[in-house]
C-alpha cells in the first residue's frame, strides 16, 4: 500500500479534528437516514413471518458490519483522506480507482445527497404548507447549508452530525417505549392478501432492502485523513457505531412489530407514522415527521462531509483539477471540493435528472464496495510487510463475505435491469478519457498503485 498521498499546495493538510465520538455519530447518523422508517413495509411483502423478518435485518446488519471492520483495516493501515478511492488505487491502480471517483462525484455521492435533499422538502411539507417550488428552494437550501457548514471547518460538520445522531437515536427511543410499554396491537385486516411464503429469491429481494438501509457505513472512510489517532479510533468508531445501528434497527422493527403485525406492515409503507399514529393519533405522526427530517439531515451532512475526500485525493493524485486539491487556508477542510460537489448535487436535487442517472449508476456502488473490501485480501498478499495496527476478525472470510453479498446485488441488478445496468456502466466508463487526460500530469509521480 502506498504511503500517503504528497502535501497539499501550500503545504497545508487537513485538520485531524475527528474524535472517537464524532467519528462513530459519522458511522451511525449516516446510515440511519429514511430506510427504517421506510424499509420494513418492503421486507414484509417478500417473507411470510416475523422470524424471518428480523432475521433478514440481522443477516443484512452483520454483512454490512463486515464490510466496515474491512475498511477499519485498510484505513488503519493507510490513514489518509480519500477512503475507498485510496484503497482502490492501492489494490487495482489508478485507473480503477478513478473511475469510483467520477462515479462518485458524477452521481453515487451527489445522486445520493439529492435524493436525501429532495426527501427533505417532500417531508417537510407535513409540517408547513410547501408547494412544489417551495420544496426544491427547501431540498437546495439544506445542501448548500450543510455544504457551508462544512467548509467552515470539520469539527463544525462533527458537531452537527453528532446533534442529530443523538436526536434521531432519542426519537426512535421513544418510538420504541412507547410500542413497548404503551401500545395496542392492531390486529390484521379482514381481508388479508394470501399468505407469503418465504423462498431464497424473497428471502434475496427483502436482503437487497434491508443492505439499502444500512448504505452509508462506508462514508467515514473518506475522512480517515482528519481522524485524531486512526489506528485505535477507526476500528472501534466501525464497531460499536454498526452495532449501535443493528441494535436500533433490530428495536425498532420489533416495536412495529409489536404494534401492527406482519399482514398490517406489508400494508402501511409510512410504517413508523401509521405506528405513532395507532399510539398517539395524528400528533404521533406529526411526531414521526420531524424525526425522519433530522434523520435525513444526519444521513445528509455525513455524505456532504464524505465525497469530497474522495475528490481531494484524486487532486492531489494528479488525476483532477489541482484547485479540488486545496486545503482552505483558515478552515482547513476540502473547500474547493466540497463546492464543486454542493453546486452539481444542486443541479441534480433542482432539474431531478438525479433519478434516472442515479437508477443506471446504483449497481455500480456496489461493484466498487465488493472491490474495495476485498482489497482486504489483495494487499495482504501485495503488501504482506505493511503494518497494520487493526487486522480484520474473522479473515479471509468476513472481506470474502461481504464481497460476495455485493456483487451477488450486482447480478441482481444485471439480470433484472439489463439496460439501465449497461447504461450505468457507460456513465462510469465515459471516465476514461477524462483519467487519460489528467493523468498524464501523474505520470511522472512514483505510481501509487
Amino acid at each position: 500500500m502506498s504511503t500517503p498521498s504528497e502535501p497539499a499546495p501550500g503545504g497545508r493538510e487537513l485538520h485531524r479534528a475527528l474524535g472517537y465520538l464524532s467519528s462513530t455519530a459519522i458511522v451511525t447518523g449516516t446510515v440511519i437516514g429514511s430506510g427504517i422508517f421506510l424499509v420494513p413495509h418492503d421486507i414484509a411483502q417478500q417473507v411470510g413471518s416475523a422470524r424471518y423478518f428480523m432475521l433478514v435485518w440481522l443477516v443484512g446488519g452483520a454483512l454490512s458490519l463486515a464490510g466496515a471492520l474491512s475498511l477499519a483495516e485498510l484505513g488503519s493501515a493507510n490513514p489518509s483522506a480519500g477512503g475507498i478511492y485510496v484503497y482502490l488505487r492501492d489494490a487495482y491502480g489508478r485507473l480503477f480507482a478513478f473511475l469510483y471517483g467520477w462515479a462518485l462525484l458524477l452521481v453515487i455521492n451527489t445522486g445520493s445527497l439529492a435524493t436525501l435533499a429532495v426527501a427533505f422538502g417532500i417531508y417537510s411539507t407535513t409540517l408547513f404548507p410547501f408547494s412544489p417550488l417551495e420544496q426544491k428552494l427547501v431540498a437546495v437550501g439544506a445542501i448548500a447549508a450543510l455544504t457551508l457548514v462544512n467548509v467552515l471547518g470539520v469539527r463544525r460538520a462533527a458537531w452537527v452530525q453528532t446533534f442529530f445522531t443523538f436526536a434521531k437515536l432519542a426519537g426512535l427511543a421513544i418510538i420504541m417505549g412507547a410500542a413497548f410499554f404503551f401500545s395496542h396491537t392492531v390486529p390484521a385486516p379482514a381481508a388479508s392478501p394470501s399468505p407469503v411464503h418465504t423462498s431464497l429469491s424473497s428471502f434475496g429481494i427483502a436482503m437487497i432492502s434491508v443492505l439499502w438501509a444500512y448504505e452509508g457505513w462506508h462514508m467515514l472512510s473518506f475522512a480517515t485523513g482528519e481522524v485524531r489517532n486512526p489506528a485505535r479510533v477507526l476500528a472501534r468508531s466501525y464497531l460499536v457505531g454498526m452495532l449501535l445501528v443493528m441494535a436500533v434497527y433490530f428495536g425498532a422493527n420489533l416495536a412495529y412489530l409489536h404494534v401492527l403485525s406482519l399482514p398490517v406492515l406489508a400494508q402501511h409503507q409510512r410504517v413508523a407514522a401509521q405506528t405513532m399514529e395507532v399510539l398517539a393519533g395524528p400528533r404521533g405522526a406529526t411526531f414521526v415527521s420531524a424525526l425522519v427530517l433530522c434523520s435525513i439531515v444526519g444521513a445528509l451532512n455525513g455524505t456532504v462531509l464524505g465525497g469530497p475526500r474522495a475528490y481531494f485525493a484524486m487532486a492531489r493524485d494528479g488525476v483532477l483539477l489541482p484547485a479540488v486539491g486545496r486545503v482552505h487556508p483558515r478552515f482547513r477542510t476540502p473547500a474547493v471540493a466540497l463546492l464543486i460537489q454542493g453546486g452539481w448535487a444542486i443541479l441534480l436535487a433542482s432539474t431531478g435528472t438525479y433519478k434516472q442517472l442515479y437508477t443506471y449508476v446504483i449497481f455500480t456502488g456496489w461493484l466498487f464496495y465488493a472491490a474495495a473490501t476485498f482489497a482486504v485480501v489483495v494487499l495482504r498478499r501485495k503488501r504482506p510487510a505493511l503494518e497494520r495496527p487493526y487486522r480484520v476478525w474473522g479473515y479471509p472470510l468476513v472481506p470474502i463475505a461481504f464481497s460476495l453479498a455485493a456483487l451477488a446485488i450486482v447480478a441482481n441488478a444485471l439480470l433484472r435491469s439489463p439496460r439501465e445496468s449497461g447504461i450505468g456502466l457507460a456513465l462510469v466508463l465515459t471516465g476514461a478519457p477524462i483519467y487519460l487526460l489528467w493523468g498524464r500530469k501523474a505520470v511522472s509521480r512514483p505510481s501509487a498503485s
